[in-house]
């Protein structure tokens, strides 16, 4: 790391200890949230693929529940 990479960090944390405004805060986060890289590269299968379409397919279609209704079945289901 650069001298000029870890005065940058520097500067910037003590900006951000010093910012009290939620949003900007917010804004800022958001802004580095869009720059991290993933992790590790995550290889799907086809049939995941697959059952990723379908279940997209079914959103735009509207069949699907809420989490309240979800949360209702597995409710029903834990009583029986």
């Amino acid at each position: 790391m650069s001298a000029r990479t870890k005065k940058l960090k520097s500067l910037l944390h003590e900006s951000i200890e010093n910012i009290d405004d939620v949003e900007l805060l917010q804004t800022v986060k958001d802004i580095l949230d869009s720059k991290k890289q993933p992790a590790i590269n995550i290889e799907l299968t086809d049939y995941q693929k697959e059952r990723i379409n379908k279940a997209k397919n079914n959103i735009a279609k509207g069949e699907y529940l809420s989490n309240e209704q979800a949360d209702e079945i597995v409710a029903q289901w834990l009583k029986k």
